[in-house]
C-alpha cells in the first residue's frame, strides 16, 4: 500500500522516526541496523511495510529494499511477528539474517535474543530455499563454502564438544584443505579435539 516514505526528518530514535511528507507526520518502526544506516541529512527515504491488523495499522521503515524484503520473508514463518523480525534485524545485520539463513546457521540466527531453538530451525528451514531464490545463488554462492563447517560444527557439538575449540580446530582445517566435505571436518576435528 505504501512503498516508501521520501521527506524530512522530524525526529530520530533508536527504535522509531518521524518523517514529515507533505505536511504529513509518519511514524515508522525501525530497526538498530536502519537507525545506523539513517543520514545526518533532514531529507530521507525510507522503504516501508505497512502491517495493518483489527487493533492498529503498523508502519515499518527499511534503509534498503533488501532489508524490507528479508523482513517480509520473516514475517512469512510461522511463530515469527514483526516485532521478532525487527529484533532480529536490529541484532544482526541484514546479509548476516541472509547468510546465516542460506547457510543453515541456526546457531547465529539463534543467537538473537527471544528466538528458540525450533524457532531459529523453522525459519532456516521454511526460508532457505526463498532466500536462495530471491536473492541470486551469486550473492550466497559464497557461504556455501561454510555450510560443511557448519554442518560439522553441529555434529560436533552434538558429540559434547564446546562449539569455540570446534570451531578453531573446524577453521584450521579448511584453511588446509578449503574443498574438504563434512565427514572429513569431523574425522580430522574428532583427531584434534
Amino acid at each position: 500500500m505504501i512503498n516508501h516514505l521520501q521527506g524530512r526528518l522530524v525526529e530520530k530514535n533508536p527504535t522509531d522516526v518521524i518523517i514529515e511528507c507533505n505536511g504529513v507526520g509518519y511514524f515508522v518502526n525501525i530497526s538498530l541496523h536502519t537507525f545506523s544506516q539513517l543520514p545526518a541529512t533532514e531529507n530521507v527515504k525510507l522503504y516501508t511495510h505497512l502491517q495493518i491488523r483489527e487493533d492498529a495499522h503498523t508502519l515499518y521503515g527499511f534503509s534498503t529494499g533488501s532489508e524490507r524484503e528479508i523482513f517480509r520473508l520473516l514475517l512469512s514463518v510461522s511463530g515469527v511477528g514483526a516485532s521478532t523480525a525487527r529484533t532480529m534485524l536490529s541484532s544482526l545485520n541484514p546479509e548476516q539474517v541472509r547468510d546465516a539463513i542460506a547457510s543453515n546457521d541456526i546457531a547465529t540466527i539463534q543467537s538473537v535474543k527471544g528466538i528458540g531453538s525450533k524457532t531459529a530451525q523453522r525459519v532456516v528451514l521454511d526460508l532457505q530455499d526463498k532466500i536462495l531464490k530471491v536473492f541470486g545463488l551469486d550473492e550466497v554462492s559464497s557461504v556455501s563454502s561454510n555450510t560443511n563447517k557448519n554442518e560439522a560444527l553441529s555434529a560436533l557439538e552434538t558429540l559434547g564438544y564446546v562449539r569455540k575449540q570446534a570451531e578453531k580446530v573446524c577453521d584450521k582445517i579448511l584453511a588446509n584443505d578449503p574443498t574438504a566435505t563434512v565427514e572429513t571436518i569431523i574425522k580430522q576435528a574428532l583427531k584434534n579435539l
